[in-house]
């Protein structure tokens, strides 16, 4: 079964950490996403760039809104996400667990569903 694990992080948080601080996270998700390939479950993933430089869109009385940035303000914002492919939920969030993300944010599981 397929599942995401999404990654919240607060971005005002992120933006204050050191230089040294940052090659640290960056080289333990480049050893997470190692274990992913080599675990032989990881489907894909990406990082996300900042809420800020993204772009709601929404339809009101059929016609549409286009917003810049997020649409909500909350504590937390999606960072990234990866998608694995394990057995069952339990498999999931042990990998969800292990995420750097989880160390510096929250992570959901969430399983996906074929169309």
């Amino acid at each position: 079964m397929q599942y995401m694990l999404l990654i919240y992080q607060n971005e005002a948080g992120l933006q204050q950490i050191r230089d040294r601080d940052v090659t640290e996270v960056t080289g333990a998700y480049m050893a997470y996403s190692k274990a992913l390939v080599e675990a032989g479950v990881l489907i894909g993933g990406e990082r996300l760039d900042r809420s800020a430089n993204g772009t709601t869109v929404r339809t009101e009385n059929g016609k549409i809104k286009v917003l810049n940035g997020p649409y909500a303000e909350t504590k937390e914002q999606l960072g990234g996400y990866f998608i694995i492919e394990v057995k069952d939920l339990d498999a999931a969030l042990s990998w969800a667990a292990r995420c750097p993300g989880a160390q510096y944010g929250v992570m959901e599981v969430r399983p996906v569903v074929k169309m």
